[in-house]
This record gives structure tokens, C-alpha cells and sequence, in this order.
């Protein structure tokens, strides 16, 4: 305190006094410049961000939404990005919309919701499940997994029709077999439980089509017989869809002259 008293005493003292306080003060404003500099840079750094590009409505699974194209990467500053923000479309997996979600929002962790995996959240455009009620040998039940590949064939009898596509009066129907699909996907098998599908005692295997193949597999189940084999799990090779008769297999016609026989237009 004493020399503190003694430096200001003097006119040496004072002026020293006022050049370390003027020191001082320069410092401390070059400390808050750099300071200020490095936030409006850090604010202003471009980040990345998912931005929903359409509506993403409540309930959408986070892994559909890139394969229906529901938003886009965008390029932002790091001030405009919200709290919890994604940047990488992986965090969007096993997570669902919570709530609908309007183009140009940022997608954050208060959008979505972690989400239980269900068959349907698998689904998305024209993609259905058809479940086909089969028995162990027609469906290889017991050897098939979900995710497997298999082929389908469907047999049925068949009368030969006219020109017009009418069958013809007093033609025998003939048993006929054709592969019909290749390279579907099994979804899911079904256990059947104590009196099965139909009350037939099968198991039910859920295949993963277009709504078109769906529509064709139910056609099939009710009014002929399905056969499903399994593919390779990688390397296999298409198949031409001939038409399988008494004739073709034990005669050696053409499966074109059958069909023709039957009525076929092409």
C-alpha cells in the first residue's frame, strides 16, 4: 500500500501507472477481438444437415426415408443448425417419425422416436407381403428362412380354350405346370399352430411381392397348387418359364406346341 502511495506520488510513478493500465486495457480488448473473431467463425462454419425435401409423415421409418427420397443433405452455418440436428442418414435407422415432419425442416433427435421393427415398416411403395398357406414339401418350410430367395411354380388343370378365349365344349382338362415368379423374397414364416391355415394343418410362408404378384399368388393358392424352390444364396441363374405337361415331360413335345394346343396366343 506504502508503495503503491509512493509511486503515484510522483509524476514518473503516475505515468507509469497509466502506461500498464493502457497495456492492460489493449490486452484485454485484443483477448475479447480474437475471442469474438473465433465465434462469429465458428458460427458461420458450413455444416451439414437432413432436411426433409417432402412431408414425412408420423409413423415413416428412418430407414425408408432415403429410399423414397424424403429429404436431402444440405449445407448450412453451424448458428442456423438446431439443437440435435442429423447429419448422417445412419442415425435415421431403427428410429420412426413421431410426428409429420413438413419439407424444409431440419430432422433432429426430437423428431423421431426409436421404433420397433415390424414387417410393414419393411415395406414401402409397391412392395406387399402375401402369406401362401403350404405344406412342408410344397413350401420347404422347414428349411426356409426369412430373407431366403425362392421361385414359384403353380399347377393347375387347364382346359384348352377358342379363339375367344372360351373353353372348348367337351375338351379334357389337362394338369399343367409353369414357373410363375423367381427370385422372391420370404419375409416371414408362419407357424400354423394346432388346426393351420384353412384348417389344413400347414404353415404359412409370407412372400415379398408387388401388389401385382400378390394379386396373381392368391389366384394361384385358391384355385391350383404352388410349389416353391429355394435359390442359391448368390450366383443364381434366371430360368426360361416353360410350360410343364404329361406331353413335354415324358413325349418330348415342345412346351410351345402345348401351349398352342391349349389355347395360347403367343
Amino acid at each position: 500500500m506504502a508503495f503503491a502511495q509512493r509511486l503515484i506520488s510522483t509524476r514518473r510513478g503516475t505515468l507509469t501507472l497509466a502506461i500498464a493500465a493502457a497495456v492492460l486495457a489493449g490486452l484485454l480488448v485484443l483477448v475479447y477481438v480474437s475471442r469474438y473473431r473465433a465465434s462469429v467463425r465458428a458460427d458461420n462454419a458450413p455444416v451439414t444437415v437432413l432436411v426433409a425435401k417432402s412431408t414425412i409423415h408420423k409413423g415413416t421409418p428412418g430407414r425408408l426415408l432415403a429410399a423414397q427420397s424424403l429429404f436431402t443433405v444440405t449445407t448450412i452455418r453451424e448458428s442456423q443448425l438446431r439443437n440435435g440436428a442429423f447429419s448422417d442418414p445412419s442415425s435415421l435407422v431403427g428410429r420412426a417419425a413421431s410426428h409429420d415432419i413438413f419439407p424444409g425442416q431440419q430432422l433432429t433427435a426430437a423428431d423421431f422416436a426409436a421404433s420397433a421393427t415390424s414387417l410393414a415398416s419393411t415395406l414401402s411403395g409397391n412392395e406387399r407381403v402375401v402369406v401362401v398357406p403350404l405344406d412342408a414339401s410344397h413350401g420347404l418350410t422347414a428349411d426356409l428362412s426369412a430373407g431366403d430367395r425362392v421361385d414359384v411354380y403353380a399347377a393347375f388343370n387347364v382346359t384348352p380354350v377358342d379363339s375367344s378365349g372360351r373353353a372348348i365344349t367337351g375338351a379334357a382338362s389337362r394338369p399343367v405346370l409353369r414357373l410363375i415368379m423367381q427370385n422372391i423374397q420370404v419375409a416371414e414364416i408362419k407357424s400354423s399352430g394346432g388346426g393351420g391355415f384353412g384348417g389344413g394343418g400347414g404353415t404359412g410362408v409370407g412372400l415379398k411381392v408387388t401388389s401385382g404378384q400378390a394379386a396373381n399368388l392368391a389366384f394361384a393358392s385358391d384355385n391350383g397348387r404352388i410349389w416353391l424352390t429355394m435359390r442359391p444364396a448368390s450366383g443364381a441363374k434366371p430360368t426360361k418359364p416353360n410350360l410343364v405337361t404329361v406331353e413335354t415331360l415324358m413325349l418330348g413335345v415342345p412346351p410351345v406346341a402345348v401351349e398352342r394346343a391349349l389355347g395360347a396366343r403367343r
